[in-house]
């Protein structure tokens, strides 16, 4: 499995919190935090913007680092993704992520 998919199936390497990252990225940074905080109806701010990758030793946002139920279960079980447990086709937590992007859940089944 490619180390940037993320538990879930997301591809972080194309994720914008990752290119501003890692390009030290400031525009980015605060395009990420606005529209972000638009669709999750809180306040992101661009120093919050800060992730290397989900499956990957380093920085995550604080969501990505502590938040999201999929990353704390995949952590729990001590799977390498979601697509290695035995529940994936039944879970509501990775349903979140890949009812709207089948892209991830093929990344998955890879």
């Amino acid at each position: 499995m490619k180390e940037l998919i993320a538990y879930c199936g997301l591809d972080c390497e194309t994720c914008e919190a990752r290119i501003a990252t890692v390009n030290r990225d400031e525009a980015l940074r605060e395009k990420v935090a606005r529209h972000w905080s638009e669709l999750n109806h809180v306040t992101i701010t661009p120093d919050m913007i800060h992730c290397v990758g989900c499956r990957v030793d380093g920085v995550k946002t604080p969501y990505c680092a502590s938040l999201c139920p999929i990353r704390q279960c995949a952590l729990a079980k001590k799977v390498e993704t979601c697509g290695a447990c035995a529940d994936k086709d039944t879970c509501e937590k990775l349903a979140m992520i890949t009812k709207n992007n089948p892209d991830a859940f093929r990344n998955l089944e890879k």
